[in-house]
C-alpha cells in the first residue's frame, strides 16, 4: 500500500457530531435525523419496521425491506443507467462515476472512449459475475469510462496511490483505488447497500465489508474504516438522491437506505 494518504476536509452533516458508534443488538439506536417531506413518508411506510433499531437488528430489518425488489437482466442495465445517471444539464448524456465526465448515452460499449457498466462492488469479490441479482443490481452499477473501469479492476477501496490517467482526482496503487472526492460517499454507500442486501440467503455469497485491501475473490471489500469516513465526509447530494428515487420509482422498486438515512452507517458498523 502506498504511503500516500489523503484526508480531505468536507463539512459533515449537522447531526454527525451526535452519532455514536454502536455495537451489538441491545444498544440504543441513535436518534434519526428528523425527516420532512418524502423522507417522512418513507419512515412512516417503507422503513417503519427498521426505525428505533441498531446493530444486527437494524441490518436484518433493512435486509428484509430492500430484498423486495424487481430484478433486471444485464442487458436491461444499459437502459436503466441511461436514466439513473442522466446528466441533469443534458438529457442526452450520462455522468461517469469516476471521471465525472458527461458523455453521450449512445457511446456505450467496450471500445476505447466508450462508457460501460462498472460494478462498484467488484463482481469477482464473491464470484457473482453478471448473474441476475448482485451482478445486475443498479444500486451499485454505474456508467464509467472503459479504460478507467479497467484500471480500477477488482481493487478494494482505500486512500492512496498515484493519479489515474484520464480521471482527475482518482488515485490507485497495486491493491486499492481512491475515487474523486465528489463521489467518495456514493461509493461507500453503494458498498454498504450491497452488504445489507446480499446476506447469503439467496444462492449468492454473503457480502461483507472489512478492513482489508487484499480480499481477492473472497466476498469482502475494504477498507471499511475508510468507507465509513468517506460516507461522513461526502454526504448524499442531489444527484445521488435523485438516482435513488429513479431506481425506486422506475426500475428495482427498492432503495439504498444509507442515502435516505446516512446515520445508519454508524448504527450498523
Amino acid at each position: 500500500m502506498s504511503s500516500r494518504r489523503r484526508f480531505y476536509a468536507r463539512p459533515l452533516l449537522a447531526t454527525a457530531a451526535s452519532i455514536v458508534v454502536l455495537t451489538g443488538v441491545a444498544a440504543t439506536a441513535p436518534a434519526a435525523t428528523p425527516a420532512t417531506g418524502p423522507a417522512a413518508t418513507l419512515d412512516d411506510t417503507y422503513y417503519q419496521n427498521a426505525l428505533g433499531k441498531s446493530g444486527t437488528a437494524l441490518k436484518s430489518s433493512l435486509h428484509t425491506i430492500i430484498s423486495d425488489q424487481t430484478k433486471l437482466s444485464y442487458t436491461q442495465v444499459w437502459d436503466a443507467l441511461k436514466a439513473t445517471d442522466q446528466d441533469p444539464a443534458n438529457s442526452s448524456n450520462v455522468i461517469l462515476l469516476y471521471t465525472g465526465r458527461s458523455q453521450s448515452k449512445s457511446e456505450n460499449g467496450g471500445d476505447t472512449g466508450d462508457w460501460n457498466r462498472e460494478h462498484v462492488w467488484a463482481k469477482s469479490h464473491g464470484d457473482f459475475g453478471t448473474a441476475t441479482g448482485p451482478g445486475t443490481d443498479i444500486h451499485h452499477l454505474r456508467p464509467e469510462d472503459v479504460q478507467v473501469n479497467s484500471i480500477r479492476g477488482n481493487k478494494d477501496f482505500d486512500n492512496g496511490g498515484s493519479a489515474v490517467s484520464g480521471a482527475p482526482g482518482n488515485y490507485t496503487d497495486g491493491d486499492s483505488f481512491e475515487p474523486r472526492d465528489a463521489v467518495k460517499g456514493d461509493v461507500a454507500r453503494m458498498i454498504l447497500y450491497m452488504a445489507v442486501r446480499y446476506e447469503g440467503d439467496d444462492a449468492f455469497a454473503d457480502l461483507e465489508p472489512n478492513d482489508s485491501v487484499s480480499n481477492g475473490s473472497a466476498p469482502n471489500i475494504g477498507r471499511l474504516s475508510v468507507l465509513k469516513q468517506w460516507s461522513q465526509e461526502d454526504p448524499p447530494d442531489s444527484f445521488e438522491k435523485n438516482r435513488n428515487e429513479v431506481i425506486f420509482d422506475r426500475f428495482q422498486h427498492n432503495r439504498n437506505p444509507f442515502i435516505d438515512h446516512p446515520e445508519w452507517v454508524e448504527a450498523i458498523w
